[in-house]
């Protein structure tokens, strides 16, 4: 009985392991039949290098839109990641227990408010600050990063917290015992052996910071060209899909389940990139 037991929860927990990635493959084959025709008929190299994107004219470009993807999320991530680890440091290894108890709440309310929201602020607050205070018209690349960068904090942060918390007390007993300081302590000894769970927390912020899409429509400009500097407006792949899908037809709708495929695969290829250095390493 006990025997079976076991073997019913292993079947019903491969079950449910099963269903997950069974959604992953049917969403990965519903945008491939959807987004394929397109490639056919313009061709993978223009519709990804293309530089002009007018559906109304046949023009299927998205290579400005790919730039725009690549310097929000890397703005996001120069800006989140330091900030992010720097966080996650504090409050394990320097914070007072009155100090604890009130940020951590403060960081999971982050987590929980609702992108429109803080593409809201960043509209009423962060673009007439870069208007006034930069230079350039405010919808910009500068404006998402920072959106986006406050946006993945909680991720990084919690995530490096529980990594470092997971290590053993002896790698910092024992390196103390050795004459480190405690700064030396974390630097040398507690962050390289979080590595794996830190690389984790960027990936996943990395990740949402790609994919956020309401948030960046609102302050990004949304002009299909490339850009020039960090103050320029830019447009997403994610943000051209959620402006125009919703009277897409035709081709025009194909185009747009195409450019779903480009970031899947974008996404593909940061998260391997990511594991690939961290390993190499």
């Amino acid at each position: 009985m006990r025997r079976f037991k076991e073997k019913l929860s292993g079947r019903i927990f491969f079950v449910l392991a099963l269903s997950s990635i069974s959604a992953l493959a049917l969403i990965t084959v519903f945008i491939v039949a959807k987004g394929a025709p397109i490639f056919v008929k313009v061709g993978v190299r223009d519709f990804v290098f293309g530089m002009s994107w007018a559906p109304g004219h046949g023009e299927f470009g998205i290579f400005p839109m790919i730039v725009g993807t690549l310097s929000v999320t890397l703005g996001a991530a120069v800006l989140g990641v330091p900030l992010g680890i720097c966080c996650s440091i504090f409050l394990t290894e320097f914070a007072p227990s009155v100090l604890k108890s009130v940020f951590r709440p403060a960081i999971q309310l982050l987590a929980g408010i609702p992108s429109v929201v803080y593409g809201f602020w960043g509209l009423i607050f962060v673009v007439p600050f870069i208007r006034d205070r930069i230079g350039g018209p405010g919808l910009s690349i500068l404006a998402g990063s920072v959106i986006l960068a406050i946006m993945i904090l909680p991720t990084v942060i919690m995530i490096s917290e529980v990594s470092i918390l997971a290590l053993p007390r002896q790698y910092k007993q024992n390196a103390l015992a050795l004459g480190l300081t405690h700064w030396q302590t974390i630097r040398s000894v507690m962050l390289p052996a979080a590595k794996s769970g830190i690389v984790a927390a960027v990936i996943l912020g990395v990740g949402r910071a790609v994919g956020e899409t309401m948030a960046v429509i609102m302050v990004l400009g949304n002009a299909v060209a490339l850009p020039k500097s960090i103050l320029d407006p830019v447009r997403t792949l994610t943000t051209n899909i959620g402006i125009e899908m919703g009277y897409a037809s035709g081709e025009h709708q194909q185009a747009l389940f195409a450019t779903g495929i480009v970031l899947f695969i974008l996404i593909m290829i940061l998260n391997s990139a990511a594991q690939f250095i961290t390993r190499r390493k």
